[in-house]
């Protein structure tokens, strides 16, 4: 997730459409509400719930040049990802 600054959120969920809700109607408080990222910039998936942990960790490790390009790599414009979605 991301803020319209591009403050940059790395998070890990179970169900993503439910997590993007609530991160754009800013029901739960923390980083996100405080900072307003509130837009799906860049997301993976995957079903072993091990990697997605660690993967979580190594990118939380990053800095944040290399999440900027990762991010670009795939969504240049920061767009949001997440309209078009049906919630």
């Amino acid at each position: 997730m991301a803020s319209e600054s591009n403050i940059i959120y790395i998070g890990m969920t179970n169900n993503l459409i439910r997590r993007v809700v609530e991160h754009k109607n800013e029901i739960i408080d923390g980083f996100t509400k405080r900072y307003k990222c509130n837009k799906l910039v860049y997301f993976e998936s995957s079903c072993d719930v091990k990697s997605v942990l660690e993967r979580e960790k190594q990118l939380k490790r990053w800095g944040r040049c290399k999440k900027i390009y990762l991010i670009e790599n795939s969504n240049p414009e920061w767009k949001d990802l997440s309209i078009g979605i049906d919630y």
